[in-house]
């Protein structure tokens, strides 16, 4: 691979011409993110000759892992690891971990991520402390379309220094992931009044609190809000934290009341862990450790100068009640300020590519199997541009590294002209047993047997690249896909092709 020092540079003057597609081929190819999705397109652009320009805005690799660096991840390794950065790091003195064990997010930064960064395929194009602060074409902004396809991108930066740069690239896999962009807690999509007043007492996600957050959590009054993995997370670590603390006081409050369809399909989660987080959880509830809420929307928090006042309305009632911690576990969000001068096709509700929607919709299916995708779902109008990893599926939840390392896989074969294995699909992802839909007596004792079998007709024949049977049935008739929702169950079968 040939060095473009001088591209990324600060010092690309403002005219400078790039004189043909030739001469833009020689460009290395931008990736905003070195995590593990980001990492992963590094090493298959190495794999096809090709240079990556790597920037992390942390200062090492897997900044935002290191956040939740004490949370074990409910997939073994073997999901964890993608097979060209394995092939990189096999040829150094790297020990490959037991790959049916369950990391934690600093065991996967440790000893994945910052080998990975090291090696000196990767590591000469990394550059960290970076804050990418625009895309764009050379010479167009994004109305223009005269030999748009014959520009390079520019990226904009901001080195740890605060100074601003400028870079070159022939094509660009944002990477960057959602983790700095979590929601906030109004059912509204929007923070209550009085969250941001109150935020040196709510954390967004999974704060440590066995660890480094004890003594903040230990003996108060703590209200989660969420239904996802973050959220049962937290609340089943504070419920540990209870048996040490006895004064630990938890209210977990579910936006919507629909207990049974807490995440992990229990005895028919193809990832175990995955399962056991949702019986976890509903054997707390079960036995009156927690006091739930539901279905919950805040409408404000008040402090004062021991607690906070949230007022709700709980079950259809305003109630007012006092905790001294919040935590946030609402989901995440993409941010695309960033991207205002790339040509994008995004769905309006999910965020996510257009083609991809459908696929990762919850509001359609979640029965924890998205089917093998890449570059064609993840194009966009702009030639060249990608996002990948959990930024690619918007406000969806249940992104899974393999996942991110299939996309980044047939991206890399895109941008290197390689159609063919673009098309590919190499990805088979374990079934979490859990659907959206109605609901299914018996769905709290087997959580995913009765619906599985009840929103989606069971599951999808073997062989069959589909989610469940309704969906094999939906693309047999020349549908896109699956809908197992209420709404997609009663009104649109199948989503046109």
């Amino acid at each position: 691979m040939k060095s473009h020092l001088f591209l990324r540079s600060s010092d690309i003057p403002e005219n400078l011409k790039v004189k043909d597609m030739e001469e833009i081929e020689q460009l290395p190819v931008a990736v905003i993110g070195a995590g593990p999705v980001g990492l992963a397109a590094a090493a298959r652009l190495v794999e096809r000759g090709l240079e990556p320009l790597i920037f992390e805005k942390g200062a090492t690799a897997g900044t935002s892992l290191a956040s939740w660096a004490h949370v074990r991840v409910f997939s073994p390794w073997k999901f964890n690891i993608d097979a060209a950065a394995s092939a990189l790091l096999a040829v150094t003195d790297w020990t490959s971990p037991d790959l049916n064990a369950l990391p934690t997010g600093g065991e996967i930064v440790r000893e994945y991520l910052a080998p990975l960064a090291g090696h000196p395929a990767i590591a000469p194009y990394i550059t960290y402390n970076t804050t990418v602060t625009a895309i764009t074409r050379s010479g167009h902004d994004k109305v223009v379309s005269e030999d748009r396809e014959a520009a390079p991108f520019v990226i904009r930066w901001r080195d740890g220094a605060g100074r601003d740069r400028r870079s070159l690239a022939r094509a660009v896999i944002d990477a960057s992931g959602t983790w700095d962009q979590p929601n906030p807690m109004g059912i509204d999509g929007l923070p209550v009044p009085g969250e941001h007043d109150a935020g040196d007492r709510i954390a967004y996600g999974i704060p440590d609190v066995l660890g480094q957050a004890r003594d903040a959590y230990a003996g108060r009054r703590v209200l989660v809000v969420g239904s996802g993995h973050s959220a049962i997370n937290a609340a089943l670590a504070l419920l540990s934290l209870q048996a040490e603390a006895p004064g630990t006081r938890i209210s977990w409050a579910l936006r919507r009341n629909r207990i049974d369809k807490l995440p992990g399909g229990g005895l028919n989660d193809q990832l175990p862990e995955r399962g056991a987080l949702g019986l976890a959880a509903k054997r707390a509830i079960d036995e009156n450790r927690l006091e739930m809420l539901a279905p919950f929307a805040a409408e404000r928090i008040d402090r004062n100068a021991d607690a906070l006042t949230v007022t709700a309305r709980i079950a259809g009632e305003t109630k007012t009640f006092e905790v001294d911690r919040i935590i946030v576990a609402t989901g995440l969000r993409p941010d695309l300020d960033v991207l205002r001068e790339i040509r994008l096709a995004l769905d309006p509700a999910m965020e996510a590519p257009t083609a991809l929607a459908p696929l990762i919709d919850p509001n359609l299916h979640s029965c924890g199997t998205v089917p093998p995708h890449g570059s064609a779902e993840l194009a966009h109008p702009e030639p060249g541009f990608f996002i990948v990893g959990s930024k690619s599926y918007g406000r969806a939840p249940t992104f899974l590294m393999a996942t991110g390392y299939e996309q980044v896989r047939s991206v890399v074969a895109e941008i290197a002209g390689d159609h063919e294995a673009a098309r590919q699909t190499q990805l088979v992802l374990p079934e979490t047993g859990v659907c959206n839909g109605p609901e299914v007596p018996g769905t709290l004792e087997v959580p995913g047997k009765a619906a599985a079998s009840g929103c989606c007709g069971g599951p999808a024949p073997v062989g069959v690249q589909a989610c469940c049977k309704a969906d094999a049935d939906a693309k047999d008739a020349g549908l896109r896909g699956c809908g197992c929702s209420d709404r997609a169950t009663a009104e649109t079968p199948g989503v046109p092709a």
